[in-house]
């Protein structure tokens, strides 16, 4: 695929947390799945609308058209800038024009933008769009839903890496517009000490130490713990974070006590809105919770020409 877009060309559409690399190979890969049945795709060929075989033959090229993009449901909204860019990249002259802010909550038939320009290139950009819309609205609400349910408590809510492939950056990005909070975007820029890593190196202090001789303190660390022996032994090692496995709400009261905010706690495993409040009000300082990113709803939106 052929994805030589200037920096110039991307950026000035975007908010800063979604000014990554994979934005132009995320959103070239999806309108590759509408345009090119070869699944190639050039975003700097002058006549993308064309390949969109529907509208090539039964639109005039030049007539204009405009279009309002409504939520059919009740929730929070996500991925404005991704939707402008898109439109942007199939066709330049076309005007996106936002009605709503990002991460407002909006009522059902609210109008969220209007899109302006050439027919066929409108068109051929408006699935695209929206289905990127829907996602990261769909994620915005539901975290939306979380953050609401811990109102009052210190609790964070966070995201983890249980993302759609290849949609980290765009996931995580619809989690902020929500009110959460990131996690670690990948496996390369936090270290996260689970079950796994600690049987592998034959304990917990074996895995800590093995992290330090070779990073020393460049990357903040979270050991996973699942009763309080664990946490006692992890307490001792000073991590910057220690994570509750599927503790219950008891023994994640006695883990808060125990460290006395000399650790930041995460609570994981078993969340969700029903038993949320509850984990809250055990004192712990985050709540990841990966089902707002691995099974969230899409939100649903529609462009109708007006």
């Amino acid at each position: 695929m052929n994805l030589q877009i200037p920096e110039k060309e991307i950026y000035p559409h975007l908010p800063a947390a979604l000014r990554h690399f994979t934005i132009a190979q995320i959103i070239g890969m999806a309108l590759a799945e509408d345009l090119s049945a070869e699944g190639m795709l050039d975003l700097t060929e002058a006549s993308l609308s064309s390949r969109d075989v529907t509208s090539a033959s039964t639109l005039d090229p030049n007539l204009p058209l405009h279009g309002y993009i409504t939520a059919k449901e009740a929730g929070t909204v996500a991925g404005l800038p991704i939707a402008a860019l898109i439109f942007h990249l199939v066709d330049s002259t076309i005007r996106f024009t936002p009605l709503v802010e990002e991460g407002q909550r909006v009522e059902i038939s609210t109008v969220l933008a209007k899109v302006s320009g050439a027919g066929m290139a409108m068109l051929a950009a408006e699935r695209t769009a929206l289905n990127f819309l829907g996602r990261m609205s769909g994620v915005a609400t539901l975290t939306r839903k979380f953050v609401d349910a811990v109102a009052g408590t210190k609790a964070m809510i966070l995201d983890t890496r249980k993302t759609a492939p290849g949609l980290r950056v765009i996931d995580k990005y619809a989690v902020l517009m929500g009110g959460g909070q990131n996690h670690r975007m990948g496996l390369h820029d936090m270290v996260l000490i689970k079950d796994n890593h600690i049987d592998g190196a034959g304990g917990i202090s074996e895995a800590v130490q093995g992290v330090r001789e070779k990073f020393g303190t460049r990357y903040a660390i979270e050991v996973e713990v699942k009763d309080l022996d664990e946490l006692s032994e992890a307490l001792a090692l000073n991590p910057e974070r220690i994570m509750l496995d599927n503790m219950s709400l008891e023994m994640m009261r006695e883990a808060v006590e125990i460290t006395a905010e000399k650790v930041a706690l995460e609570a994981s495993g078993n969340v969700s809105l029903k038993r949320l409040r509850a984990i809250a009000e055990t004192g712990v300082d985050f709540i990841s919770v990966g089902a707002l990113t691995h099974s969230v709803p899409v939100f649903d939106v529609s462009m109708r020409i007006a």
